[in-house]
C-alpha cells in the first residue's frame, strides 16, 4: 500500500477556499465573553480534518457557479456544527482528550463546554442567517442537527448491551456519520448550482463515503494505534458501544460468549477492554467490517455525477481513497 494522503494535499485545489475558512472560524469564535474566545481559540487550534467543510466547498466549486462570498459563510457553519457536536460527545463520553489534545469538558468543565457548544450551533446559523440561502439550505442543517441528536439518543438507548444487527447498526451510524457528509455534498451542489440530479448524485456520494468514514472509525478504535488516533484504544468498548467489528465477533468468534459478557459489564476493567480488542481481533470481525467500508468506497466511486470532472473529480474519489485507507 502506497503513503497514504493527507487531506491537505487531497483538497489542494480547493486550498484557497479552506484557508479562508480558517480565518472565518477564527473571526466567528470571537465573543464579547472573553471565556467564550478562549475556549473558542482552543477548539479550532485542535484542529480536525475539515472534511465535511472541504467537501461541501468542493462539490461548490465543482459546479460551475461558485460565489467564494457566498459559499464560505455556509462552509463555517458546516464546520461549528460539527465542532458542536464533538464538544457535546466528549461531555457525554467524559473524554478527556479528542486529537491528543485537552477537551473543552476536561480543561474548563462541563457546564462551560456545553454552553459553549450551544454557542457554536447558535451562530452557525446565524452566520447563514440574511446571506440570501434558499429556504432548503436552513431546513438542511435543521435536519442535519436533529439527526446528530437522534442518531446519539439511539446510541445511547442500546449502550452496554450484545444483541445488535447490520441494520441498526447502519441505521445508528448514518444518522451520526453518513447523512451529514452527504448532506455537506448537496449542500455545495445547491450553492454552486448545480442541477437536482447532480445535488442528488453528490448527496449519494456523501452518503456513501460517509458510511465508510464510520466504519473505518470504528475499526480504527479496535486496531488503531492510540498516539495516532488520538485518544484511548478501545474506548467505544469501554463506554459500551457496540460497533461493527464487535458484532461480527459476536456471531462468529469462539470466545463470543466471553465477549458478550465484557461488553455488557459496565464496571469493566482496563484488562477487560485489551481482552475485548483481542478476541475481536483474532475472529472475523475485521475483515468483514473492512469489506463493508470496501462496499460503500466502491459504491461512492461508482455512483459521483459525471458531471463532476477535472480537478473536482480527482479530489472526491482521493478522499474515497483516504477514507479506506486512514490510520487516525
Amino acid at each position: 500500500m502506497g503513503q497514504i494522503q493527507e487531506t491537505k494535499d487531497i483538497f489542494h485545489w480547493i486550498a484557497p477556499e479552506l484557508a479562508l475558512l480558517e480565518k472565518t472560524l477564527g473571526e466567528t469564535l470571537i465573543s464579547t465573553a472573553p471565556l467564550i474566545s478562549e475556549v473558542g481559540a482552543h477548539l479550532v487550534r485542535s484542529g480536525g480534518k475539515r472534511l465535511r467543510p472541504a467537501l461541501y466547498l468542493l462539490a461548490a466549486k465543482s459546479c460551475g457557479g461558485f460565489d467564494e462570498n457566498k459559499a464560505t459563510p455556509l462552509a463555517a457553519a458546516i464546520e461549528l456544527i460539527h465542532m458542536a457536536s464533538l464538544v457535546h460527545d466528549d461531555v457525554i463520553d467524559q473524554a478527556q482528550t479528542r486529537r491528543g489534545t485537552i477537551t473543552a469538558n476536561a480543561k474548563w468543565g462541563n457546564q462551560v463546554a456545553v454552553l459553549t457548544g450551544d454557542h457554536m450551533f447558535a451562530q452557525a446559523f446565524a452566520l447563514v442567517s440574511n446571506k440570501g440561502y434558499s429556504e432548503d439550505v436552513g431546513e438542511r442543517l435543521a435536519a442535519l442537527v436533529q439527526g446528530l441528536c437522534a442518531g446519539e439518543i439511539l446510541q445511547d438507548s442500546a449502550l452496554y448491551t450484545a444483541d445488535h444487527n447490520l441494520e441498526e447498526y447502519e441505521r445508528r451510524i448514518a444518522m451520526k456519520t453518513a447523512d451529514f457528509l452527504a448532506i455537506c455534498c448537496e449542500l455545495g451542489g445547491m450553492v454552486g448550482g448545480a442541477p437536482t440530479e447532480v445535488c442528488e448524485g453528490l448527496k449519494a456520494y456523501g452518503k456513501a463515503i460517509g458510511m465508510a468514514f464510520q466504519i473505518t472509525d470504528d475499526l480504527l478504535d479496535v486496531m488503531g494505534d492510540e498516539e495516532r488516533i488520538g485518544k484511548p484504544a478501545g474506548n467505544d468498548i469501554r463506554q459500551g458501544v457496540v460497533t461493527l467489528p464487535v458484532i461480527c465477533a459476536l456471531e462468529t468468534s469462539p470466545d463470543r460468549d466471553e465477549l458478550r459478557a465484557i461488553v455488557t459489564d459496565r464496571e469493566m476493567t482496563d484488562d477487560m477492554v485489551v481482552r475485548a480488542i483481542d478476541i475481536v481481533r483474532a475472529s472475523d470481525g475485521v475483515m468483514e467490517a473492512r469489506k463493508r467500508a470496501d462496499k460503500y468506497l466502491e459504491e461512492a466511486r461508482h455512483i459521483l455525477p459525471e458531471a463532476v470532472d477535472g480537478e473536482a473529480r480527482t479530489a472526491f474519489l482521493e478522499a474515497a481513497a483516504y477514507i479506506g485507507q486512514r490510520d487516525f
